[in-house]
């Protein structure tokens, strides 16, 4: 199956090597960048995923130390397990699900402002981000490069954990005294996204 096996070569591939992949994407075909495209489309074309992924940036903010890099590696890890199982055809139950539930847990885990360990922090984003990379893997088209796929939407969700850090910084910027009242606020507002997604309303 050579396409799952170009997949996980793609995942290991970013894992130690994604400052590498703009260089080597500039000498792909055309066929290669239009997978690269379509995966780097994946994650920001639905707005679940662009809110729960958006969501664990600024609660690695706010956990700050270490959980600024460590919570979206274990969620892009994870993403990456998922997307492998998606590929072989592997159901995960209720995906749509957790992929909806993640936004209202990380929203809410922002709202509540509740400092907890990291590697909790860790566990709770890589379980659903599971669910998040079934869905990727799931729908890669049979004729697309799945090296490029994977090095797509696993960087389209590293820039998007990117957003949530910065935003975390703009709002400790815009306001030391109610700098956490604004982010709990901001969570809150995931949260109620999230049980709106749910409810088929967004």
């Amino acid at each position: 199956m050579n396409r799952t096996r170009g997949f996980i070569l793609g995942i290991a591939a970013i894992l130690f090597a994604a400052t590498f992949s703009t260089g080597a994407l500039a000498h792909t075909d055309a066929g290669a960048t239009t997978g690269f495209a379509y995966g780097f489309g994946h994650p920001i074309g639905g707005l679940d995923h662009v809110l729960a992924i958006v969501a664990v940036g600024l609660f690695a903010y706010l956990l700050k130390g270490n959980a600024l890099w460590l919570v979206p590696a274990a969620f892009v890890g994870m993403m990456a397990v998922g997307g492998i199982i998606g590929v072989f055809g592997i159901p995960v139950p209720m995906v749509e699900l957790g992929i909806a539930l993640s936004v209202v847990v990380i929203g809410g885990l922002i709202a509540f402002g509740k400092s907890i360990p990291i590697a909790a922090a860790m566990a709770v984003v890589g379980m659903f981000a599971i669910f998040h990379g079934h869905a990727h893997g799931a729908e890669m088209p049979e004729t697309t490069s799945g090296l490029v796929y994977g090095l797509g939407f696993m960087l389209a969700t590293a820039l998007l954990h990117g957003v949530g850090i910065l935003a975390g910084f703009g709002i400790g910027k815009l306001s030391e005294t109610h700098g956490m009242k604004l982010a709990r606020a901001s969570g809150a507002a995931l949260s109620v996204a999230g049980v709106a997604i749910l409810a088929g309303v967004l």
